[in-house]
C-alpha cells in the first residue's frame, strides 16, 4: 500500500491525507513497569521504517503510539500536552479534536503514572481494535484476523516480573502469531524512556529499530539481547573507571557468555583477568582474538600508557605473544 492510495481517496480526501503522513498500519503496545517507572513503545508494521514514525517517548512524562493514516504530529504534541499536565483522556481529545481525519487514526498515549488513553477511528481498516489495561495499552488495524490486539494484552499481563522491553517484545510476538498485519513485516521498533525526568542525553534507556528486514522481530530481539550484553560491558568499563577490576571481569565474562564469538566481548573479559593477575588466562583468550584480528595485539600495548591495563614487562610479554 503506498501514496496510490491517497489519489484514490478523492479530491476531499487528499486534503486530509499527506504525503508525509506515513501509511504505518500496524499494531502497537505502549506500557509502564509500575516497579522501575519505565514506559515503552514496541511496533511493528509492514511499512519501511515504522520507527521512525508511530513511536514517540520522553523520559518522565509518557509515550505516545501515533499509527493506521499516521498523523506524526500527534506524537510530540501530545508529549508536549502531557508536560502541560494534561491527562491521556485530555491530551487525545484535544488532538482528535483538530484532525479532519481523526476516523482513519489510530493513537494511544501513556503518562508516568500509567494513565492511559486510546482511539481507534471507525474508519481504520479491518481488522483493527484496541484493548487497554492496567499500565498499558495494545492497538492495531489493518490486521489478518480481530485476535492479534486480545492476544498482545494476554501476552503482556502473563509476563509480569520480567523487565518491560522483553515483556513488550513478547507481546509483539504474540501478535505475529495470530497472524500479524495482513500484508505481512517489513520494520520494527523499541523505544523505552525511564519513569523519571533526565538529561537529555540520558533520556532513552533503550531505542532500538529495524528498518527493513524479512523478520523485524527476530531482528529486534537479538539487538535486544545484544544491548543486555553490552549493559554488561558498560557495567565493566564503569568498575574499571573506579578500579575494581574483579568487578569489571565478572561483567566483562557475563558479556562474553551471552555472545561468544564477539571479539570485543572477549577481548575486554582477558584484559579483566590481565589485571586481575590472571595473566595466563588472559593471554590464551587473547590469542584466540589476535588470531583473527591481529589489531587488538595493537591496542593491547596502548592501554598501558592510559591505565587500562596494569602488568609487569614480564607479563606485558606473555600477553602480546
Amino acid at each position: 500500500m503506498g501514496l496510490s492510495l491517497l489519489a484514490a481517496l478523492g479530491p476531499a480526501k487528499a486534503q486530509v491525507f499527506k504525503a508525509e503522513e506515513p501509511l504505518a498500519h500496524t499494531y502497537s503496545i505502549v506500557a509502564l513497569d509500575p516497579k522501575t517507572g519505565e514506559m515503552a513503545v514496541g511496533v511493528q508494521s509492514h511499512w519501511f521504517s515504522v520507527g521512525t514514525a508511530v513511536p514517540w517517548a520522553e523520559a518522565g512524562v509518557g509515550v505516545v503510539a501515533t499509527q493506521s493514516f499516521t498523523n506524526k504530529s500527534f506524537g510530540p504534541r501530545g508529549l508536549a500536552l502531557l508536560k502541560e499536565g494534561k491527562s491521556p483522556e485530555e491530551a487525545l481529545k484535544i488532538l482528535l479534536a483538530e484532525d479532519e481525519a481523526r476516523e482513519m487514526r489510530q493513537v494511544a498515549i501513556l503518562d508516568a503514572k500509567g494513565n492511559v488513553a486510546t482511539h481507534t477511528g471507525d474508519k481504520c481498516i479491518r481488522y483493527a481494535g484496541h484493548i487497554t489495561g492496567k499500565n498499558f495499552s495494545v492497538q492495531a488495524n489493518m490486521m489478518l484476523t480481530d485476535k492479534v490486539w486480545p492476544a498482545m494484552a494476554k501476552a503482556f499481563e502473563k509476563s509480569e516480573g520480567q523487565p518491560l522491553a522483553e515483556r513488550v517484545l513478547l507481546a509483539l510476538k504474540a501478535a505475529e502469531r495470530e497472524g500479524g498485519d495482513i500484508r505481512g513485516r517489513q520494520s520494527a521498533a523499541l523505544v523505552v524512556v525511564p519513569g523519571q525526568k533526565t538529561e537529555p542525553w540520558e533520556g532513552r534507556t533503550i531505542d532500538l529499530r529495524v528498518d527493513d528486514s524479512e523478520q523485524p522481530l527476530e531482528e529486534l530481539e537479538r539487538l535486544l539481547k545484544v544491548f543486555r550484553a553490552y549493559e554488561h560491558m558498560n557495567a565493566g568499563d564503569l568498575a574499571i573507571e573506579k578500579g575494581q577490576m574483579q568487578q569489571a571481569m565478572e561483567e566483562y565474562g557475563k558479556a562474553e557468555a551471552m555472545f561468544p564469538n564477539n571479539l570485543e566481548m572477549k577481548y575486554w573479559h582477558a584484559i579483566g583477568l590481565a589485571n586481575s593477575g590472571k595473566t595466563d588466562e588472559a593471554a590464551k583468550i587473547l590469542s584466540e582474538v589476535y588470531k583473527k584480528d591481529p589489531n587488538w595485539r595493537e591496542l593491547t600495548s596502548r592501554l598501558p600508557e592510559v591505565g587500562l591495563l596494569d602488568v609487569s614487562k614480564q607479563q606485558m610479554q606473555k600477553l602480546l605473544k
